[in-house]
């Protein structure tokens, strides 16, 4: 744990942050005392871990699977941090809750068929993220729920039975609308345990639980049908069901679990990212396919992971920061 007069020294930064516009943290007039002085465990699914090209380069090797990227939030904040914070990055790309939790998962690595292949996989499994978080962790952050809810399946049907639509109707709605309240008690009740999780292993930690960005624009005729830097083959009936009954009621539930926790508090990405979306020209996610082919599934890019730093790193410092 910090030194009394170290959280001194980050109040001013965690002040300055919360009080103004948020900006890329540029500490380099910290102390070399200040050092590791806290201890950061970032957990989470994709959305946390980076995993397509528009999000870096993959770090670590022999490669584990994970699709850890170097422009990933985490990343971004432990540089802008220097040595304040110790990060220990266990975010995974297709975790779920209970991967979290308690599961052992097995990595995909980019093994997306028909999208692409990978030639290491498969993986070997990786331990429960929550077995990251020691009992000395000071700040824990999690992005997760997306998976739990099932959204890669949702997005693929979404695709398939847009396909024949020629852009009109609501098919996706059709076939799937019924099933979402269940896929969202479910994330309810998982996450809940989650953070109960989370407190136990580390009861002196504050819990950041990061929400989703914005992905489907409140105009949906700004997404052009058939175009795969977009949403390809979802009609827009379908992208505003997505929007309204499916991605906004994912962060309402998170938000949700998370006040039920005193040691967590929910960060907010949606409304910084309301201009930013799959089909903005100024955009912060890419579409099924980024601008250079390759296959992106509705994830955040590079710039999108500068926006989620400078919201996380707000929260970070003042979490860490004397009461």
């Amino acid at each position: 744990m910090a030194s009394f007069h170290t959280r001194l020294a980050l109040l001013g930064s965690a002040s300055a942050l919360a009080a103004g516009a948020l900006v890329p943290v540029q500490l380099a007039g910290a102390q070399p005392a200040a050092a590791a002085s806290y201890d950061w465990v970032a957990l989470g699914d994709s959305y946390t871990a980076g995993v397509i090209p528009a999000a870096g380069d993959v770090f670590e090797i022999p490669r584990d699977g994970c699709e850890r990227t170097d422009q990933s939030y985490p990343q971004v904040i432990d540089r802008d941090l220097g040595g304040l914070i110790e990060l220990t990055n266990v975010s995974c790309g297709a975790a779920t809750i209970e991967d979290v939790t308690f599961r052992a998962q097995q990595p995909i690595g980019r093994h997306l068929p028909p999208f692409s292949e990978d030639p290491d996989y498969p993986f070997p499994p990786v331990p429960p993220q929550s077995e990251a978080v020691k009992p000395g962790t000071d700040v824990i952050t999690v992005g997760v729920g997306g998976n739990t809810l099932g959204f890669a399946d949702i997005l693929l049907k979404c695709l398939e039975l847009g396909g024949g639509s020629g852009g009109v109707g609501t098919p996706c709605k059709d076939d799937l609308a019924a099933s979402i309240p269940g896929k969202l008690t479910k994330v309810s009740r998982d996450y809940d345990q989650m953070l109960a999780v989370l407190h136990d292993r580390a009861p002196h930690a504050k819990i950041l639980a990061v929400g989703y960005p914005t992905v489907i624009p409140k105009d949906t005729s700004k997404c052009r049908y058939n175009d795969p830097h977009q949403f390809l083959s979802i009609p827009q009936g379908d992208l505003d069901w997505l929007r309204q009954d499916v991605l906004e009621p994912l962060n309402k539930a998170i938000e949700k679990s998370t006040g039920t926790q005193d040691a967590a508090s929910f960060v907010n990405l949606y409304d910084s990212t309301q201009n930013h979306s799959v089909c903005d020209s100024g955009k912060w996610v890419e579409g099924i396919l980024d601008h250079d082919y390759q296959p992106a599934l509705v994830h955040p890019n590079a710039r999108g992971h500068r926006n989620a730093a400078d919201h996380v790193t707000s929260a970070i410092l003042n979490a860490i920061a004397p009461n």
